[in-house]
């Protein structure tokens, strides 16, 4: 006997109760907005961070090219021009490198992905595989991770001018901008959700599927720890240098 499904509130609660272990809570992030973070742990994780900037439009043209709903994609493509840009308008992607920059950050150094940790990469690259392979449907509602996105761009304006004076403030025009495209792609990503898993075993699947969201952006951070908080960067024991791969295609 197959188990009943919830109601499209009570599994958009279910959804919304994953924010338990969004990466806010990682003591990485904890630490970033006591204001107990090192000048260089920021820069490491801008550094690091970015590649999942520089992944997100790919991402969401991998799910562009497996949805063959019309309607979907041209609200969907909104994503990919907010990262790149459009003609005469900057995108997420050279806001990012502007806070790289007031972080003190090399503006080639951190487009030349060196500082990407292994730990890092491979996270984010099996994100960008799962939307490659996966159905378009499933692909966009893991991206509902944004369900708790506002608030983790609302902590950094509030904490970081105040803990961290030393960056300079034009840096964060990208968490401002992402408050309010967040808002609107969770509008969307819902609708998508809701209307695609009306099963027991669907909504499961989908719970599932947030939830390896939410390991990819924990692992991040896990990576970052190791590197940055206990100075144990890969290859720690054997050299100082930064010999790991580096995203060449092999």
């Amino acid at each position: 006997m197959s188990k009943t499904a919830m109601s499209p509130a009570e599994f958009e609660q279910a959804l919304r109760a994953k924010g338990a272990y969004y990466h806010i809570h990682h003591p990485f992030h904890q630490a970033m907005y006591a204001g107990q973070s090192s000048r260089e742990q920021i820069q490491g994780w801008v550094a690091n961070r970015f590649y999942y900037q520089v992944c997100i439009p790919v991402k969401d043209a991998a799910i562009m090219a497996n949805c063959p709903d019309r309607d979907t994609r041209r609200e969907w493509v909104q994503r990919i021009l907010d990262h790149d840009g459009a003609p005469g308008e900057e995108g997420g992607i050279e806001a990012w490198l502007r806070l790289a920059e007031a972080v003190g950050l090399n503006r080639e150094q951190v487009l030349s992905q060196e500082l990407v940790l292994p730990g890092v990469r491979f996270a984010v690259d099996a994100y960008v595989n799962f939307a490659r392979r996966a159905c378009w449907q499933e692909a966009a509602s893991s991206s509902l991770t944004e369900l708790f996105a506002p608030t983790i761009h609302q902590s950094r304006l509030d904490a970081w001018p105040q803990h961290y004076p030393w960056i300079d403030a034009g840096g964060y025009d990208y968490f401002r901008k992402r408050l309010k495209e967040a808002r609107r792609d969770v509008e969307h990503g819902l609708r998508i959700t809701l209307a695609h898993y009306t099963t027991y075993e669907g909504q499961q699947r989908m719970l599932e599927i947030l939830q390896f969201k939410l390991d990819v952006l924990w692992s991040m951070l896990d990576a970052m720890s190791m590197a940055y908080e206990l100075e144990r960067a890969p290859y720690h024991t054997v050299t100082a240098e930064r010999v790991w791969h580096r995203g060449i295609a092999l």
